[in-house]
């Protein structure tokens, strides 16, 4: 074999390389158009689940601050300076506390 059809053959050889890397390149960018619109679809929510989540705050809320509220009355501290200790009398930070809510 001469040098001309070895380099004919090297050649068709290196065109051959370039294609499947061109094929490479298509499905990797495929890939990763597929991959972004998943992660999007992961993230996204409708309005009807925002509402949701939004009602189960405002439950959870209303029942943390009637579980505040009771413990209170009952006698103990809610403010963070002396949270479940028991109170004689009235304390101002835990009646700010609740009144801040």
């Amino acid at each position: 074999m001469n040098i001309t059809e070895r380099l004919i053959k090297l050649e068709q050889i290196q065109q051959s390389m370039l294609e499947e890397i061109t094929a490479l390149k298509m499905l990797a960018y495929k890939l990763e158009e597929e991959n972004e619109r998943l992660r999007r679809e992961l993230c996204s929510y409708t309005d009807e689940d925002k509402a949701n989540v939004e009602a189960n705050v405002k439950k959870i809320q209303g029942q943390g601050y009637d579980n505040l509220a009771r413990l209170y009355e009952d006698g103990f501290h809610i403010c963070h300076l002396h949270f479940g200790q028991s109170r004689q009398g009235d304390c101002l930070f835990c009646m700010g506390f609740l009144r801040s809510f």
